[in-house]
């Protein structure tokens, strides 16, 4: 059983509430919540893009396979974009791959909890590499886990690849023992925005339940709640969303918010200009955004099929 400040942690982070959790002071290093808080930090750092102060914050003579796994995934995160930094980041899954096969087995120095999170770093790092297989392979997709944050990042993967139908199966499986767990929740919550069930109603009470907890301030959430407005057709209501979680990043909204607003922006009757002026934004400033990548292969299939029609000539009068 966590203890109340720890189920707060997780909360936080399940939540995206990431600004909150790196302002976090730490609890004594004595602490039982010490190491699970201190990883949850860290991961929150590298949802703010700044795997530096990632892996700046992990001993650097931790023997902890949960706290090695964050520190292995800051430095792949931080060199997967670099391509000069390749070996760094082949290096970085090597060691991850090396700290899956060190925690099989019962004889393993480590917790059940830290085993989990070493998977769930793990298969997080294969998965942004493109090894899809070994990631799932790695979260234990198909199978009877116990470890419902390695289900969420396996139906994140399904859904990413078309594939509702497994993420469904997998979210149905964990329904059986996780019962009404708020990340089983977000879980129901991601595959209906993704499959548009009951109109996206479901995922979009749930977003709403979550940001009127007084206690919370997630701009994640404004996002996904924007999202789902948006796949409503309430284009306006998911524009102030939008515009609030801009707003509570500090006016510099992240991939997922510039994303969406792009969208609004070239909603209703006549494309905006804002439509284009966001997009080269999140052209510039996330090349590798799946919207991003989408509309450059679509562009450079029209002009390689342009390409084989000659034009006729204009016929003489």
């Amino acid at each position: 059983m966590d203890s109340p400040e720890l189920y707060h942690v997780k909360q936080q982070f399940t939540l995206g509430a990431y600004k909150s959790l790196v302002d976090l002071t730490l609890p004594d290093p004595d602490s039982p919540d010490y190491t699970p808080t201190l990883v949850y930090q860290a991961r929150a750092h590298l949802a703010l893009d700044s795997p530096s102060a990632a892996y700046s914050q992990i001993p650097k003579d931790t023997e902890n396979v949960a706290l090695k796994a964050v520190a292995a995934l800051a430095h792949f995160v931080e060199a997967e974009s670099d391509s000069s930094k390749e070996a760094e980041r082949d290096a970085a899954l090597e060691e991850l791959r090396d700290l899956c096969v060190e925690i099989e087995g019962d004889d393993a120095d480590a917790t059940e909890w830290e085993k989990g999170t070493a998977r769930v770093l793990a298969g997080t790092a294969f998965a942004r590499a493109g090894e899809i297989e070994e990631a799932l392979e790695t979260l234990g997709a198909g199978t009877d886990t116990r470890n419902l944050e390695a289900v969420g990042y396996t139906v994140q993967i399904y859904l990413s690849i078309n594939r509702p139908d497994l993420a469904r199966k997998e979210f149905e499986r964990a329904k059986r023992w996780a019962e009404d767990d708020l990340l089983l929740q977000q879980i129901e919550a991601s595959i209906g925005l993704a499959t548009g069930r009951d109109a996206y109603a479901d995922a979009h009470a749930y977003f709403t339940e979550q940001l009127a907890n007084p206690s919370l301030t997630s701009p994640r959430l404004l996002t996904a709640r924007g999202v789902a407005r948006l796949l409503r057709g309430e284009v306006q209501a998911a524009k102030s969303d939008l515009e609030e979680a801009q707003t509570q990043m500090g006016g510099k909204p992240d991939a997922e918010t510039l994303g969406a607003q792009v969208v609004a922006a070239g909603l209703g009757s006549a494309k905006s200009a804002d439509a284009d002026q966001l997009f080269s934004q999140l052209s510039a400033e996330h090349p590798g955004f799946p919207l991003v990548l989408d509309i450059e292969r679509k562009a450079h299939l029209f002009d390689e099929l342009a390409a084989k029609f000659a034009v006729p000539p204009v016929a003489a009068a």
